[in-house]
């Protein structure tokens, strides 16, 4: 049997390596146009911040795709054929299959805002090993830069920016800093933090149109609030999207939605093919889809469809959110669901006065649901157990210091958080018995 995987990302890897645990005498074929071999999407950042070598991106030893006898094809897809069961890369090459996996990931957002076709030069995102190759580029040459997108890569790529000495507008279209996924208070929080380290950060700004100069290098961007931003390159990270435009003009598309539809298996509506991964649109029991873009989703879902790929009974239900990631020095850690709460949950928030570290935990019908929390290290297995286990709030205030890392100057005072959580409780008390 001849495995094909489409895409060398997390997912990909993840699903030839499990394949290749079972299957000893398959043969496995991976390619992918933007890299020879797989890298740490999540670790970008080190490489522009002079931290880490391109090298030190890579999780394995490049040995280690030879000793598993996983082929690596450097080249974009641009035709599938699911009746020859065979692909066609951009030279002209063909690669037949057996099976095939599509785990081809995100491409970043882009709106067509005025003036954006004319500027040639200077305009970069933060996704791909091709875009961190753009920023080191024009970074020499820029003073000034714009970042468009109050979300994670955003707040990357500013931190990268800061480093290398440029001053940053930072504009994010909503009213408080990324309320996706913070609370006003954190959002509040983080952009205390943020202008803390020189960036601008201006709040209710909403990209209107992009001036051109005219050797066609980005030159400003003005938006809804009248104002317009000098800059000599502009950072647009407003989210991404499954990267499956060039599908839907292949021979023989997979069915499509907001990504590639499969089954709770990873099944796509061809036969032998599956998807896994940033591209993977996937049904939920109560009628809709999803697509979960983010790491560690992406590694189970791969590690899941090499198992249906093999031949396993698999049905995939999304696990429980989990994220972790920092905003420059703040450390920030999110299980379960802490935004868009229904009427009835309680929110419990405390700020740790004189740092910017703060913790929010969420109970609905006297179980903890959700954790948010800022400034210090957390073990989140704790937080997914406690869920799981259906605790209720005051059981994990009691147990709370058995999830803090101990790290050195960042553990926080959880007395302090458990004298607020007190004071609140008290307070909740008292106005249901008026």
């Amino acid at each position: 049997m001849h495995y094909v995987i489409i895409g060398n990302g997390v997912a990909g890897i993840s699903a030839a390596f499990q394949i290749r645990q079972r299957e000893r005498a398959a043969r496995i074929t991976v390619v992918s146009g933007e890299s020879d071999y797989f890298f740490s999407r999540t670790a970008l950042m080190y490489a522009y911040l002079d931290r880490m070598n391109l090298r030190d991106l890579e999780p394995y030893e490049r040995t280690v795709y030879d000793r598993q006898r996983i082929e690596r094809v450097r080249g974009w897809v641009r035709d599938l054929d699911a009746g020859r069961r065979a692909i066609r890369l951009d030279d002209g090459r063909e690669i037949g299959y057996g099976r095939l996996l599509l785990a081809v990931g995100s491409v970043p957002h882009r709106l067509p805002w005025p003036g954006l076709e004319s500027a040639r030069e200077g305009v970069v995102h933060f996704v791909s090993l091709q875009d961190l190759a753009a920023c080191e580029r024009w970074t020499p040459s820029t003073r000034r830069a714009v970042v468009v997108g109050g979300g994670l890569i955003g707040v990357e790529l500013v931190e990268c920016l800061v480093h290398h000495g440029v001053e940053v507008d930072f504009l994010v279209r909503e009213s408080w800093y990324w309320p996706m996924a913070l609370a006003r208070e954190e959002g509040d929080l983080i952009a205390e933090h943020l202008r803390g380290h020189g960036v601008r950060l201006h709040l209710d700004h909403e990209v209107e149109s992009v001036v051109a100069s005219a050797g066609g290098r980005i030159a400003a961007v003005r938006t809804s609030q009248g104002r317009e931003f000098p800059c000599e390159m502009l950072g647009i990270c407003i989210g991404v999207r499954p990267a499956v435009d060039w599908l839907a003009a292949v021979r023989t598309p997979p069915a499509l939605g907001r990504g590639i539809r499969v089954d709770s298996s990873f099944r796509t509506s061809l036969p032998d093919v599956w998807a896994a991964g940033d591209c993977a649109e996937f049904p939920l029991p109560d009628g809709g889809a999803k697509v979960e873009q983010i790491w560690y989703a992406a590694k189970r879902q791969g590690e899941l469809a090499g198992r249906a790929m093999l031949g396993d009974r698999v049905a995939y239900q999304p696990p429980l959110f989990y994220n972790s990631a920092k905003f420059f020095d703040v450390e920030y850690t999110t299980v379960g669901e802490v935004t868009r709460l229904p009427g009835d949950a309680v929110s419990f928030f405390h700020r740790f006065p004189g740092r910017a570290a703060s913790l929010r935990l969420i109970e609905q019908d006297g179980r903890v649901t959700g954790f948010n929390m800022l400034g210090s290290r957390w073990d989140h297995t704790w937080f997914e157990r406690w869920i799981h286990e259906r605790r209720s709030m005051d059981e994990v205030m009691e147990h709370l210091h058995l999830a803090q890392f101990d790290v050195e100057f960042g553990r926080v005072r959880l007395d302090e958080a458990r004298a607020a959580y007190r004071a609140f409780r008290g307070a909740a008390r008292r106005q249901e018995r008026a």
